[in-house]
């Protein structure tokens, strides 16, 4: 490759031309190399212009190009080289990105993007279900290939651990009461629940059952590691356990290890103490239960799960699955491990509904902690902290005086309006479809300014009924008096609708007209002047 050929090469979706005398944005390098890859890799070329007749402007950008090539392979995890040419003193900076493994498109900062001609779009959904069927597999039109359902083609039964496989025996007799499950094989048993076929062992039966040396020998990526911190400070942790074995071997041992130290938070509520775990076991459970059936197993990386006293931070390898994000995570299941979920719910373990996460949402707020946060998760994994402190005492008090029989009929939808509600923050619009509900049951009351508050028993629960006075708002007598004595302590000169704006800064502009209209129609008020100059005084007037 010589600066002419470069010249002469076309941009299209495996070339990219960037003048980038002075500099050029790492993060927008990371988008335009992963468009190039999601299309078969290419070149990024800095320093020359993308116009034809294509001159040299050399380029400034990344002067330690191998430390940008290191970010690039971090980020997308793919194969890129550099080279940097040089042409009547002007610098060029040649960037060589490798294309996406097969059946698997690559993301940068949780997008898929994607090549179209010259421009960087989001890879299509069509083209996303062809990249997943590059396997030959069977593919879902949402999820892409499910690799938890492969066949393993060197496992066979005895690297399968006889202990995991009665734990998941015991489990499933417990869901179902189906007595058979008492007296078949375990091969039989594997077989019901679709791990083995006639073809072999699938991947899923690995990962759930697999001995330790066998998956350092078929699947060394399905391991679970489990840290203790006492404190964020780095070096070695206080504890570490390493499972590479078979979930169903493990997952009571790991959440022994939490509770060891899962300190008690007490909270009073009149005469009784109520004690709240720092960690409660169903969230854990749930957490990690995500963490097994959602990785990518095509991905190497372990699970992480690092416990701090007052939180515990869960890492699992490869982003969300490609339809999958923040906005939508409570309301659309996209299981990338299909066979494993499957497994997973016919022992009770996993909601085949996929509720998993709005469960861990709904506890949060029971228990008044913070939600769930994904800060860290990436498009090479899914990052989340359960925080365990109790952050208001109050809120679990309220929590308390609504019942637990209420409870038990809201959805994660009601759970989000009361925290949102009780924190005073701005409702999301999706979610004020659940007040009129709420408003029946007389947890959310309509204040006069229109806004949603909760109801006022909760706030003398709480001691605050002056805050909740305030948040209702005054009776429409009381507002149209507090309207009329400002325009009376005005005269002569008479008010500006501003400075009736302030007696009542709460209300829109249209409901202080709707009260001055009616003042007016009274005869108690009229209005001198239009538009700005406009002043209200009292009296009927002329």
């Amino acid at each position: 490759m010589n600066i002419e050929e470069l010249l002469n090469a076309k941009e299209d979706e495996n070339n990219e031309f960037k003048t980038a005398e002075a500099s050029f944005e790492f993060e927008k390098l990371v988008k335009y190399a992963c468009g190039i890859a999601n299309c078969g890799g290419g070149r990024i070329v800095l320093g020359i212009t993308d116009k034809r007749p294509r001159t040299v402007t050399g380029t400034n950008a990344f002067i330690q190009p191998e430390r940008t090539r290191k970010g690039l392979i971090e980020k997308l995890h793919i194969r890129v080289d550099f080279e940097v040419l040089e042409t009547k003193g002007k610098r060029v900076l040649v960037f060589e990105i490798a294309g996406r493994p097969v059946g698997l498109p690559i993301q940068a900062n949780g997008i898929t993007w994607w090549r179209s001609g010259d421009s960087l779009i989001p890879m299509p959904p069509e083209v996303l279900r062809e990249v997943y069927a590059e396997t030959g597999h069977e593919v879902y039109a949402e999820t892409g290939h499910d690799f938890s359902g492969d066949v393993c083609p060197k496992a066979t039964l005895s690297d399968l651990d006889e202990g995991a496989i009665e734990r998941f025996r015991i489990k499933w007799l417990e869901k179902t009461g189906n007595q058979r499950l008492k007296s078949i094989s375990h091969e039989q048993l594997l077989r019901d629940c679709e791990a083995v076929f006639d073809e072999g062992i699938t991947y899923a039966a690995l990962v759930l059952f697999g001995k330790h040396a066998s998956l350092g020998r078929l699947l060394p990526q399905a391991e679970t590691i489990f840290e203790y911190r006492s404190s964020d400070a780095s070096g070695p942790a206080q504890q570490r356990r390493e499972f590479r074995i078979g979930f169903f071997a493990f997952y009571d041992q790991l959440w022994e290890l939490i509770n060891l130290r899962n300190d008690i938070q007490h909270y009073q509520d009149g005469l009784f103490i109520f004690d709240v775990p720092t960690f409660h076991e169903r969230v854990v459970r749930e957490a990690l239960l995500n963490a097994i059936s959602h990785r990518n197993y095509q991905f190497c990386g372990s699970v992480f799960v690092r416990q701090y006293r007052d939180r515990l931070v869960i890492d699992s390898p490869g982003g969300f699955p490609a339809d999958i994000n923040l906005d939508n995570i409570l309301d659309h299941q996209s299981p990338r491990n299909r066979r494993i979920a499957e497994i997973l719910s016919r022992c009770g373990l996993v909601e085949r509904s996929g509720q998993g996460m709005n469960l861990i949402y709904e506890l949060s707020i029971k228990e008044a902690k913070a939600l769930p946060d994904f800060t860290g998760t990436d498009a090479n994994k899914v990052r989340i902290t359960l925080n365990g402190l109790v952050l208001d005492q109050k809120m679990l008090l309220l929590i308390n005086k609504i019942g637990n029989e209420t409870l038990e009929n809201f959805a994660t939808e009601d759970f989000l309006v009361i925290n949102h509600l009780f924190h005073d923050q701005k409702l999301p619009e999706p979610l004020r479809s659940r007040l009129k509900r709420l408003t029946e049951l007389g947890i959310v009351e309509r204040s006069t300014s229109n806004r949603f508050i909760l109801g006022r028993r909760y706030f003398k629960m709480q001691g605050k009924t002056g805050v909740y006075i305030r948040q209702k708002g005054l009776d429409r007598n009381t507002n149209k008096a507090l309207l009329l004595k400002l325009i009376q302590h005005s005269e002569p000169d008479g008010t500006r609708f501003n400075e009736l704006q302030q007696v009542l800064p709460s209300h829109a502009r249209s409901q202080i007209y709707v009260l001055l209209r009616e003042l007016r129609n009274d005869g108690k008020i009229h209005i001198v002047g239009k538009t700005f100059g406009a002043r209200w005084h009292c009296g009927a007037g002329k």
